[in-house]
């Protein structure tokens, strides 16, 4: 795929800009027309569209809708040398990424266009996540844990209860456990226990004989029969009344149960999956759940974390979830400026995801322009994270013998000299080194003569950062970027040029 793509009918304009994006390392297709572009369309497809607004036939905005209803998702930048009010509002009402008036400087249009791309990266991991079939989406290393167990608990039939706060997705990781088991043909059944009446959820769960009570004019199917083979997903089990707590444990423990009013024992082919938001624990202390019954749900344990533990995970659910809402709104998807980004990621979320997306749907409804800023986003988050106040900073953890200590990185305005004391910061261990080096060098007696110290310490500092953060994301270089805050093409081009792929092969 070529990143970036040129369409303007001045060859001079063509020219500089591909010139320019060459020598940052990007790949660069140049057109002197829309049809042109549209025709290449047909086999191939840019990162991002930098399109000049008039040209002969079609014209920029033209090629813009036509461009849109193709490859929906890739940014487009329109440019122009009537830099009037009208032409940039038709620009950003067809979903142009952003709007360069010309003259333009060249360092900033160059700039532009990698933010751009980096953009088109991480819209390109959303919906690879989404083309992957993965509901739940999460990098942060609490997820990964949990993706992980769902691996390893989807062969099984063993109970597994997850625990959670409201709107961390408990039972989309339920849904996970049953459709990569061997019961996925079956069906999945979910019950929310605290959502049915008492006096109704027996019948809820177990179904009912025909005259087993008033108003039973026929028999009817309980939960654990319609999710016969299958999987049984008991939501806020907490929340069950004590009669019922009894009924259940009888089928965990038997593989039976009886129908209200019925004689005939039914058996349970059935996994469940219980879930709450509650300490069962201390529930069980107070006496309002049964400690047996309790045993027999908690033989495997999944917490969920909630969004204020995962908070790196929040651009890549916002965009999910603003894209989502753009579908279901028949709209363009919008963007969250970088600030604005910001004070999602402060915000404590107190409804997790659920709330999360519901502020990303309205904020695709409310906020008036394509980019959202800060102060689109809905009061209740602005004015939350403007009064918390400023985290004091985390007691120093005990170090147990031998284990080793991370280094520490000096607050912002402060020197490795400022540290506090214990174990060096990454920039004095960096003085350090080069202090060494130095000295090596002086002794050497070749003080005079033309020393690499720095491009090789700068080789080094790359290649080191490029490394670990591909081995924090198992060699995904698309996330890798994303995590460093580089291109795609910047990281591929660092990786060449550091010689990193040897690593990778070794």
């Amino acid at each position: 795929m070529n990143a970036v793509w040129i369409v303007d009918d001045d060859q001079s304009i063509r020219w500089v800009l591909e010139k320019a994006l060459l020598r940052e390392g990007f790949a660069v297709r140049a057109f002197g027309s829309a049809s042109e572009c549209l025709a290449a369309l047909e086999d191939d497809a840019p990162q991002v569209l930098v399109s000049d607004i008039r040209m002969p036939g079609a014209s920029g905005i033209d090629l813009l809708q036509k461009f849109r209803e193709r490859r929906p998702g890739t940014p487009v930048i329109i440019m122009t040398a009537y830099s009037d009010l009208e032409s940039a509002v038709s620009a950003f009402q067809g979903g142009a990424f952003e709007y360069l008036p010309k003259p333009f400087d060249l360092p900033a249009a160059v700039e532009l266009i990698r933010r751009a791309v980096e953009e088109s990266a991480r819209e390109a991991a959303v919906e690879e996540h989404l083309e992957g079939g993965l509901d739940m989406l999460g990098h942060a290393p609490a997820m990964q844990e949990v993706f992980r167990a769902i691996g390893r608990l989807s062969q099984s039939n063993v109970t597994v209860l997850i625990t959670g706060e409201s709107g961390t997705g408990k039972e989309l990781v339920a849904r996970a456990l049953h459709e990569h088991s061997p019961r996925a043909k079956a069906a999945f059944v979910a019950l929310n226990t605290a959502a049915i009446p008492r006096d109704l959820l027996e019948s809820e769960l177990f179904g009912h004989e025909r005259g087993a009570f008033t108003g039973a004019q026929q028999m009817r199917r309980g939960r654990f029969e319609q999710a016969e083979g299958g999987t049984l997903f008991l939501d806020e089990i907490g929340d069950m009344p004590a009669e019922l707590q009894t009924r259940l444990l009888r089928v965990l423990s038997d593989g039976q149960f009886y129908r209200v009013g019925g004689h005939q024992p039914l058996k349970a082919n059935v996994r469940v999956i219980a879930a709450t938001h509650q300490n069962l624990e201390e529930r069980v202390r107070q006496g309002l759940f049964r400690e047996d019954l309790f045993h027999r749900l908690n033989v495997i344990r999944l917490r969920l974390p909630p969004l204020r533990e995962r908070s790196e995970d929040i651009p890549l659910l916002a965009r999910h979830f603003l894209q989502k809402s753009a579908r279901e709104l028949g709209g363009e998807p919008k963007r969250l400026s970088a600030e604005a980004m910001r004070v999602l990621q402060a915000f404590s979320w107190p409804g997790n995801v659920r709330q999360l997306e519901n502020a990303c749907h309205w904020l695709t409804v409310m906020a008036p322009a394509q980019v959202i800023e800060t102060k689109d986003l809905p009061p209740e988050i602005r004015e939350a994270v403007a009064a918390a106040p400023t985290r004091p900073a985390a007691a120093p953890r005990e170090v147990a013998p031998g284990e080793a200590t991370p280094p520490t990185l000096p607050r912002p305005g402060r020197t490795p000299s400022d540290a506090a004391g214990g174990a060096p910061s990454w920039s004095q261990l960096l003085e350090r080194e080069v202090s060494a080096q130095l000295a090596a060098l002086s002794a050497s007696g070749r003080e005079d003569l033309h020393s690499d110290l720095m491009d090789r310490l700068a080789r080094e500092f790359e290649g080191t950062v490029i490394r670990t953060a591909l081995r924090h994301t198992r060699g995904r270089r698309i996330d890798a970027a994303l995590r460093l805050g580089i291109g795609r093409n910047t990281i591929t081009r660092k990786i060449q040029e550091l010689r990193l792929d040897d690593d990778e092969a070794a």
